[in-house]
């Protein structure tokens, strides 16, 4: 099975940046399609971000769009989230999320990192 960890997360002030990183362990992210939810306390699970490994094919929910940028690095069998212009409402814990084969880029796939925390304050 796909083993996910992620790295990056933090407590930032408003309007300040985050780099997310997620990687696997002991495989690649080949046909893969991977990507980024969040959740606040108390709040649904929400998608951020997600890509196509193969065809390095961005997608993004409503709350990404014009801040964040999704990314991934081969070398490195990387997928990088940049996080701008942060608010509060950006707060929550951050889960990489990965699913082989077909699937749409908001549905999430069958493997789940165990999250990092963001926390942005004003």
């Amino acid at each position: 099975q796909m083993e996910l960890l992620e790295s990056g997360g933090g407590s930032v002030q408003a309007g300040g940046s985050l780099r997310l990183s997620c990687t696997t362990s002991g495989s690649t992210f080949t046909n893969y399609k991977v990507g980024w939810f969040r959740q606040a306390p108390g709040k649904e699970r929400e998608f951020v971000a997600a890509i196509r490994w193969d065809y390095d094919s961005p997608w993004y929910g409503d709350p990404a769009k014009g801040r964040f940028t999704i990314s991934r690095d081969i070398a490195k069998n990387t997928v990088y989230l940049q996080m701008n212009r942060l608010s509060p409402e950006d707060t929550g814990v951050y889960y990489c999320n990965a699913a082989l084969g077909e699937n749409l880029m908001a549905t999430p796939g069958r493997y789940w990192g165990r999250g990092t925390q963001v926390t942005v304050f004003s």
